[in-house]
């Protein structure tokens, strides 16, 4: 049994709260499925857990862990120092790999889709796909044997096979799992704990929820609450509005009556005076009842963007591309690629990791952004190739820098619940998926009729991701992306490729 007990984190800079009073037991076999909104402290939540000390610099903290034993981690983000190492340097750093008998290793690069040959490889870790990172990641956890995992989006950018061998690694572990995981369809096929982490009122107040159910099962029992309580609240509220309306309809005559027999009846004007002072009494009775009304529900999930409704005619030529060959740091990763659109499609390509996705979304990119009959806008994997670290969400916004166009960029920040402090910090210092905002943001400023976007929805929260979602299937333009997201590809994306070394071939979409 592993207990987190009485956990504060709050942030240095700020003194915002992160977490507060958290208290959380994990019993052998738990999955907890940590969710909630970009940059809520998931991950520093993970961090701690694993090591206090790597959150000292942002942070200050206090709480108590209880029967943690040795701890599996894996962390969101490869650092700078992992990435410039080889496969094999990297994996020779956990004695705990190597000491594993040939079969083992066979094994964990089956299940893992990837050929045994690559834990011996000299390539750079650096210059393997998110998915691949996310792999080797995974095969070093599987050889430590923890008692403890933590997952920091092990879902992120692995291919879809990978994803449903994922959920099977969740499902049979005999110890606690605790995750972060953006993927809804792995939440529903593997949660049977909610850890909730929001921060309300303005990103003023932390609020946990410990639920013991599944996802969807917490989900469709939260939104009946929050629409009960939405109910009762506005009843509460028009049942008040109208006693005002009676208390102001009485509280007028007493005043008309007052001011006109006062003078001429002063036993009807002291009559009158007590009158008044009971209605101004039943006033304040009034305001003392408003204080203890039911609330409006004040979640944070909401995203309030519009993508600008841009089309693309019927039959107009998009992109007609023919590639030989796709290939990368030297390598052939596909041949005969041939992809051909015409009028506002919503096209998803899919396909292993490492397989050269990313690569062929690149060359898409680079062939669209300069043409002058359409208005291109990429969205990178990596989001870093894009923004700069050191500007701030609305210097990266901003074209002309006036007032006008900042007092709109804050308005469109604030709509997706960016604070007005988030909105001046570094972009280095926010949360993947409040970087993955400030694109969607791009867009809906600009009137582009072709989005050309690489893993859109892998940032956003579980919570949060149904909006994005309904934000591009109703976009009326071209969409041409890469998705390991179900969801998405089933909602969003009329068209699906598969790519693999043979080029690319137009699959029947899985409903």
């Amino acid at each position: 049994m592993f207990q987190i007990k009485n956990l504060n984190i709050s942030h240095r800079k700020d003194l915002r709260p992160i977490i507060s009073g958290l208290s959380l037991t994990l019993n052998d076999g738990d999955k907890a499925a940590v969710i909630g909104e970009e940059g809520n402290g998931k991950s520093t939540l993970l961090k701690w857990l694993c090591d206090p000390a790597s959150i000292d610099s942002y942070t200050e903290w206090s709480g108590e862990t209880v029967g943690m034993g040795s701890i599996g981690y894996l962390a969101q983000e490869m650092s700078p120092e992992d990435k410039a190492k080889t496969v094999y340097d990297y994996l020779c750093e956990d004695d705990s790999f190597f000491l594993q008998s040939q079969g083992e290793l066979s094994q964990t690069a089956s299940k893992l889709r990837i050929p045994v040959e690559k834990f011996y490889s000299d390539q750079l870790i650096g210059t393997l796909s998110g998915g691949e990172k996310v792999k080797l990641q995974m095969a070093k956890l599987i050889a430590r044997r923890p008692d403890l995992l933590l997952l920091d989006e092990p879902s992120n950018d692995i291919d879809i096979e990978t994803l449903e061998w994922l959920e099977r690694f969740i499902n049979a572990q005999e110890v606690p799992v605790l995750y972060i995981s953006h993927d809804e369809v792995l939440l529903e096929r593997t949660a049977n704990k909610i850890v909730h982490i929001e921060l309300v009122r303005r990103k003023t107040v932390s609020r946990v929820t410990v639920a013991k159910c599944g996802y969807r099962e917490y989900v469709t029992e939260r939104m009946n609450s929050l629409e009960k309580q939405e109910q009762l609240a506005r009843k509460e509220q028009a049942e008040f509005d109208r006693q005002q309306e009676r208390w102001e309809q009485i509280y007028r005559k007493v005043e008309r009556d007052q001011n006109g027999n006062t003078r001429q009846n002063p036993h009807a004007g002291r009559l009158l005076k007590k009158k008044m002072h009971a209605v101004k009494s039943m006033q304040k009775r009034f305001e003392r009842e408003a204080e203890n009304m039911t609330q409006l529900p004040d979640v944070e999930e909401q995203i309030f963007l519009d993508l600008n409704k841009c089309e693309v005619p019927n039959g107009k030529t998009v992109l007609e591309m023919h590639l030989d060959t796709l290939a990368a740091d030297g390598r052939t990763l596909a041949s005969n690629i041939d992809l051909n659109i015409y009028g506002s499609k919503h096209i998803c390509i899919i396909g292993r990791n490492g397989g050269g996705k990313t690569t062929l979304l690149k060359k898409i990119a680079e062939s669209l952004l300069p043409r002058d009959d359409l208005s291109a806008f990429y969205m990178p994997q990596d989001y870093d190739s894009e923004l700069d670290a050191k500007q701030t969400p609305v210097e990266f916004l901003s074209v002309t820098g006036d007032k006008a166009e900042t007092d709109r960029i804050r308005t469109f920040l604030g709509c997706v619940k960016y604070t007005a402090e988030e909105m001046f910090h570094p972009i280095g210092e926010l949360s993947g998926g409040q970087r993955a905002k400030l694109f969607f943001i791009k867009m809906s400023l600009s009137d582009h009729n072709v989005l050309i976007l690489d893993e859109p929805t892998r940032n956003f929260s579980p919570l949060s991701n149904p909006v994005i979602r309904g934000l591009l299937r109703d976009f009326r333009g071209v969409i041409i992306s890469v998705s390991h997201d179900r969801k998405y590809v089933s909602e969003v994306c009329d068209t699906v490729y598969r790519l693999d070394e043979t080029g690319l071939r137009q699959i029947e979409k899985e409903q």
